[in-house]
């Protein structure tokens, strides 16, 4: 088990195992079921040339429609979304179905695929 373990003031243990700042000051996310750390802040992947957060699989479709990507339909995976830049590219993007599960890995995933177009940010407050 690799982490941090945390004492309360009652002298009880608890293994943090992905720690953040906030982790080490609260024992439960304020921002819960979003991020893999505990007391860590969910992110939002924002369209850079408009500056617009994306909120939604269609917005992001539409988005990546514009600069080349389009949807793969892959019968072996039908729990998930994809996206490729052609036939003869290895490019994939493969998305969680459900926009739900939609987390900071996927949103960096896109980001590392189109540099000038995304980015992930923390939220405004």
């Amino acid at each position: 088990m690799s982490g941090v373990w945390i004492f309360d003031k009652n002298g009880v243990a608890r293994l943090v195992t992905n720690p953040t700042r906030e982790s080490f000051e609260t024992k439960e996310p304020p921002y819960p079921g979003t991020a893999t750390a505990p007391g860590a802040r969910p992110r939002v992947l924002v369209y850079l040339p408009a500056n617009h957060v994306i909120r939604s699989y269609a917005e992001l479709e539409q988005r990546l429609n514009d600069h080349g990507w389009t949807r793969f339909n892959n019968p072996t995976r039908p729990d998930l979304l994809q996206f490729h830049r052609s036939e003869n590219s290895a490019h994939l993007i493969s998305l969680p179905k459900n926009f739900a599960h939609f987390k900071s890995l996927h949103m960096y995933d896109i980001v590392v695929k189109n540099r000038s177009y995304f980015e992930v940010r923390e939220p405004p407050a």
